[in-house]
């Protein structure tokens, strides 16, 4: 049987596990299977583009798993009450095909996308960080503010975002976290002031310059997430020349992230491979580091591992007969009888 996780499961989960240890344990888990990166199958995920969007399916394999995760991108959502970004995702047996784990990937998303942020910004940020700059105030925002507090020592961030709606629900999301202190800024350029560390996560599927040049400063570490789909940037272009950049996997990259901006010879930096100790992280105090986050297959897989076995653990999502079981397994037919006696598998998803 598959293990279906739902969003009310999901949630559950979280609140069982705590949202800070969530957080904290999924970076850790993805800098796990970052580390033994060459392992992995990998491709760039599968873009389909509309006007209004993109819908994308991202798989990824070893020896033992696969997974995938179907997921969208359409920012004019949420004038319609949908989210800007939805997903789901399976992981299955490699050598069987078997499915174990049916779960939603809205929330985990979320989540998985600020681990991996914490887990780049453990390895490149200056030690010592202690304010931030939050520019995009949307679904994302409050995941990426707690992954930093929670683990990096973050403990003032400046917000900003054009809609004020969205700060105001940040800052009221957030007012249960007493040691967080946070700052709403008139505009980006003043939130940034001062920070050691700039999360951009805007949600405009444009190219874009939110960041610009005037507005760097030495020693800062900027988390770029926003930027995710060909013809979507958050930073000017300029900026890219004047850090050292940091990709996930770079042919990806290439396409969807900051660097689409830049000439396809332009260096940047596997961030596995500072990870692994093989390629140097940030070289002096006050480089500029740049991590050009689109999101990979690897850190949803890596998601995926996590959420199965934390929920066997507590026995946590409803058992689904997701494949057909059958003591004949050469008779599929007999599954158009609707009565016909099924032999589940009776297997632990």
């Amino acid at each position: 049987m598959t293990r279906f996780i739902d969003v009310s499961t999901m949630s559950r989960l979280v609140h069982d596990v705590g949202l800070g240890r969530f957080i904290g344990e999924l970076a850790d888990t993805i800098q796990e299977d970052f580390l033994h990166w060459p392992e992995f199958n990998k491709s760039a995920r599968i873009s389909n583009h509309s006007e209004n969007g993109v819908i994308e399916l991202m798989p990824v394999s070893n020896a033992g798993r696969y997974a995938f995760k179907y997921v969208n991108g359409h920012p004019s959502n949420t004038r319609h009450g949908l989210y800007t970004v939805m997903g789901f995702g399976v992981l299955a047996e490699a050598d069987t095909g078997y499915p174990l784990l049916l779960s939603e990937l809205t929330v985990a998303t979320a989540l998985r996308t600020s681990a991996t942020s914490l887990m780049a910004a453990r390895a490149l940020a200056r030690p010592g960080a202690r304010r931030m700059a939050l520019i995009g105030n949307g679904a994302q925002s409050e995941f990426q503010a707690l992954a930093f507090h929670s683990h990096l020592g973050i403990d003032e961030i400046a917000v900003y975002d054009t809609d004020p709606r969205a700060t105001e629900k940040l800052i009221r999301n957030l007012s249960a976290y007493p040691g967080l202190a946070i700052t709403r800024a008139a505009s980006t350029a003043e939130a940034v002031r001062g920070a050691d560390i700039v999360t951009t996560v805007t949600a405009a599927k444009a190219h874009a310059a939110v960041l610009t040049p005037d507005m760097i400063e030495p020693g800062m570490h900027i988390n770029a997430v926003g930027g995710d789909c060909p013809g979507k940037t958050e930073l000017h272009a300029d900026i890219l020349r004047m850090a050292r950049v940091f990709v996930e996997y770079e042919p990806q990259t290439r396409v969807e992230g900051e660097i689409q901006q830049v000439s396809r010879d332009f260096p940047v930096v596997d961030l596995w491979r500072v990870l692994a100790g093989t390629e140097t992280g940030r070289q002096s105090a006050g480089q500029v580091t740049l991590f050009d986050s689109v999101g990979f297959a690897l850190e949803d897989y890596s998601t995926l591992r996590y959420v199965h076995e934390q929920a066997q653990k507590r026995s946590l999502g409803e058992r689904v007969e997701l494949v057909p079981g059958s003591d004949d397994p050469k008779d599929l037919f007999r599954h158009t009888r609707p009565d016909c006696a099924r032999i589940a598998m009776r297997r632990v998803a």
